[in-house]
Parts: structure tokens; C-alpha cells; sequence
């Protein structure tokens, strides 16, 4: 049976064992490699870079890792406060179109337009949305992550959707007569 996270954790903080840390690594790089390709709008290499920013974050400030939340939502967090200094620093207004979420869906052209139509969305609600929608987090996950009040996730995730539905309303089903 492997080791626990907080089993991994107590191991990097108390021996300084990097070979605990990189099994955190491992054990977490799938999914914080997926939300930062979704909020680069698949750009490979940039979340590769943003990924790496995460975990040097998150190896340097683990004593900050408070044990009553999930590792995921504080790795996710940290990614996306990296991948928040980066976009700033390519567009100081905060208006880089590529900080879009890849979106799901069966159909092709709807995962194109969906694409398309998160652009439209401000930053938080993009955030807001792919998070519990495309990382499946909980409004209180997305909260933590975002670092703000449940009542604003909740703000956030509905303009969003509501802006999405008003974009892709072609999309909807259609009633047969």
C-alpha cells in the first residue's frame, strides 16, 4: 500500500525526502497539468512551464499546507495563482485571450465554440467555470482555490453559464413538430 499524502508531506518536512515529494508529484501532476492546458486553452508547453512553476511553489511553501484541505485543492490553487503572475505578466490588463478552458463535449464544433465563447467570459468566471465543471471541484474547492467567498463562486459560475447559454444558444436542442 503506498503512502498517504500527509504521510508524503511529513516525510519532505521532516527529512527534507524529495524522493516523498516527487511522488506527490507524480501522484498530482495529471490534474494540474489538465486545469493549466484548460485555462491556456491547450497550450502544451506553457502548462508544462506553469506546472513546474506549481511545484517549486508548492515544495518551497509546504509548511504553509494546512493538513484540513485536500492536497489537490491547494496544488490547484497554487497553479492557478501561477498561471493568474503569468498571464499579468504577458497582459498587464488581464485580457490574454489563451487563458481559455478547454471545454467537453461529444460533439466537435461544440467543443469549438465553447472555446470560443469562454473568451467572452471575465477571467473569474472562466476560472470558476472550468473548475467545477472541467476539474469537477466543489463550489467550496473552487472557493479555496480562488481565494474568495463561496457567495462570489456562485456569482461567478452563474453570469458565466448564463453568458455561455446566451453564446451558444444555436446549440440548443430543438423541439420536433
Amino acid at each position: 500500500m503506498s503512502p498517504s499524502d500527509t504521510e508524503l508531506i511529513t516525510r519532505v518536512l521532516d527529512y527534507d525526502d524529495r524522493h516523498a515529494f516527487s511522488t506527490l508529484v507524480r501522484r498530482h501532476q495529471s490534474a494540474v497539468r489538465g486545469l493549466l492546458r484548460r485555462l491556456t486553452c491547450g497550450n502544451d508547453a506553457q502548462a508544462d512551464d506553469l506546472a513546474q512553476e506549481t511545484f517549486w511553489r508548492a515544495y518551497r511553501g509546504l509548511r504553509g499546507y494546512r493538513s484540513g484541505a485536500r492536497l489537490s485543492t491547494w496544488l490547484h490553487r497554487i497553479a492557478y495563482n501561477v498561471f493568474l503572475s503569468a498571464t499579468r505578466r504577458r497582459d498587464p490588463a488581464g485580457l490574454d485571450e489563451a487563458a481559455t478552458a478547454a471545454p467537453r463535449g461529444d460533439h466537435p464544433m461544440l467543443r469549438h465554440d465553447l472555446a470560443h465563447a469562454l473568451v467572452d467570459l471575465a477571467p473569474a468566471e472562466r476560472a470558476a467555470i472550468t473548475l467545477a465543471f472541467g476539474q469537477e471541484h466543489t463550489h467550496h474547492e473552487v472557493a479555496a482555490i480562488l481565494d474568495c467567498p463561496l457567495g462570489t463562486v456562485k456569482t461567478h459560475i452563474a453570469r458565466g453559464k448564463e453568458k455561455l447559454r446566451k453564446r451558444l444558444q444555436a446549440w440548443e436542442p430543438r423541439e420536433v413538430t
